[in-house]
């Protein structure tokens, strides 16, 4: 029997251990790496290729969110299973906007994740009963995807970079050290992001980042 690859990505050792605990009594499955964040996750993923990645959306150093985007982007034959504690609109719409195959609430039945990763895997989409209301009740209403987009999405790549080490708490000169550009180039960017996300100052700015996951507490 061909065994589905599997890469488990969250932050918190115990949540790992606990899945790939349960994966262990699936025949069918195998965990074949983990990582503690997307910076790993992408690595993983080039070395390993497995067929299903189970992606946290609120991690450090690169969020599950953006993560998803650059595996869906460079990585297509891999699917990604989205697997949050934030089973809400704000970040449902933004995960399935970014590429995402499924979406498990870690609320769900443990059952409930075994047969997400069989549908992701066999190319079918995946939302646990909860993520399904909201998008019924999306249509209900008359909203569309395409309405809730993100403004995130519109952010160019340094821009997001300017974005999360401004969230983190650097200083304008810092992130232009880090990033080997001016001060006055990141204030540009600074400028431009936060005219997109429509945010005004820096505490919008932190609390917008940890919403979206791009930085953790």
């Amino acid at each position: 029997m061909q065994k589905i690859r599997i890469l488990v990505v969250d932050d918190h050792t115990i949540v790992r251990d606990g899945i790939c605990a349960l994966l262990s009594l699936a025949a069918d499955m195998e965990v074949v790496g983990e990582a503690a964040n997307g910076q790993e996750a992408m690595e993983k993923v080039k070395e390993l290729a497995p067929d299903v990645v189970i992606m946290d959306i609120a991690m450090p150093l690169l969020g599950g969110m953006e993560t998803t985007r650059r595996i869906r982007k460079q990585f297509p034959g891999t699917r990604v299973l989205a697997l949050t504690q934030y089973a809400d609109k704000e970040y449902v719409f933004p995960v399935i906007e970014a590429g995402a195959h499924g979406f498990i609430s870690k609320t769900a039945a443990s059952s409930e994740l075994v047969v997400g990763i069989r549908s992701v895997y066999r190319g079918d989409s995946f939302l646990s009963p909860s993520v399904a209301k909201l998008l019924v009740e999306n249509v209900q209403t008359g909203g569309n995807l395409q309405e809730r987009r993100d403004p995130y999405d519109q952010l160019t790549g340094r821009e997001r970079d300017v974005l999360k080490l401004l969230a983190e708490g650097h200083t304008t000169q810092e992130v232009a050290d880090i990033l080997v550009i001016s001060p006055k180039t990141v204030e540009g960017y600074k400028t431009n992001l936060m005219d997109k996300l429509d945010i005004h100052n820096r505490v919008d700015l932190i609390k917008y980042a940890l919403r979206k996951g791009i930085i953790t507490v």
